[in-house]
């Protein structure tokens, strides 16, 4: 009764990442905030894959929600075992900081690193239990180098990093490890007001990179292979750096 854990999982990176843990032959957990639809749309191809799957309806930014759908599911499922977690969920609220709002500050950073540590510190406490994890957080290059209009997105994102690291060096004697993938410009809703071919010159790849380009690096890092690869930030961008 293995499962993975995947925050946002109902679009873009999180629905690939669902996608590539049910090859692998994991039970998987779809978390979604509001498309209810789309959670259900990603179960149906989870299930014609073969392995069982539950939508869970939680804000990662709301500490009772995230206590009380994740508590609950386990007390329901005592033989279960949430191998993987991969905290994908994210928002983007742009704007220059002189210009921005407390909602727009507060709500990404509440959804980013609020995120992470409400969801996190139950699961964390269930692979130590087990002696046995691995965390999988998805940031950012933004995170990584800064962006112009993504202050509060970048500091969301490096303060995951830095927990990351700080993390796999608290639970790594127990066999669990903790890594960061920070994709550069994917394919997904978050960015379709992102103009591609504006952007796709500073890439040497010219060209975005697609939600599986992601979803196959995750797979690797939550498989026995990556055993001890722990506290890295692996990047994903086509070669794209400031």
């Amino acid at each position: 009764m293995k499962y993975a854990l995947v925050t946002g999982g109902s679009r873009g990176i999180g629905r690939a990442i669902c996608l590539k843990m049910a090859e692998m032959g994991y039970n998987v957990l779809i978390n979604y905030v509001s498309n209810e639809e789309k959670a259900r749309e990603v179960q149906t191809e989870l299930i014609e894959k073969g392995v069982q799957s539950e939508i869970l309806q939680f804000d990662v930014a709301n500490q009772n929600q995230v206590d009380t759908a994740i508590n609950t599911w386990l007390a329901n499922n005592p033989e279960a075992r949430i191998e993987v977690l991969v905290n994908n969920a994210g928002i983007r609220k742009d704007r220059l900081l002189m210009s921005m709002t407390n909602e727009e500050w507060y709500g990404v950073m509440d959804t980013g690193i609020g995120g992470f540590y409400n969801v996190t510190r139950l699961i964390i406490r269930e692979m130590i239990k087990k002696r046995y994890g691995r965390v999988i957080n998805i940031v950012s290059l933004s995170g990584l180098t800064g962006l112009p209009g993504q202050t509060n997105y970048s500091a969301s994102k490096a303060a995951i990093i830095g927990a990351t690291k700080a993390l796999a060096q608290e639970v790594g004697r127990k066999n669990i490890t903790v890594n960061a993938i920070a994709p550069g410009f994917i394919r997904t809703d978050m960015i379709h007001d992102i103009d591609e071919d504006a952007h796709k010159g500073m890439i040497p790849m010219k060209r975005f990179g697609e939600p599986e380009d992601v979803a196959e690096l995750v797979g690797f890092i939550a498989s026995s292979k990556a055993s001890y690869i722990t506290s890295q930030v692996l990047e994903v961008n086509g070669g794209l750096h400031s």
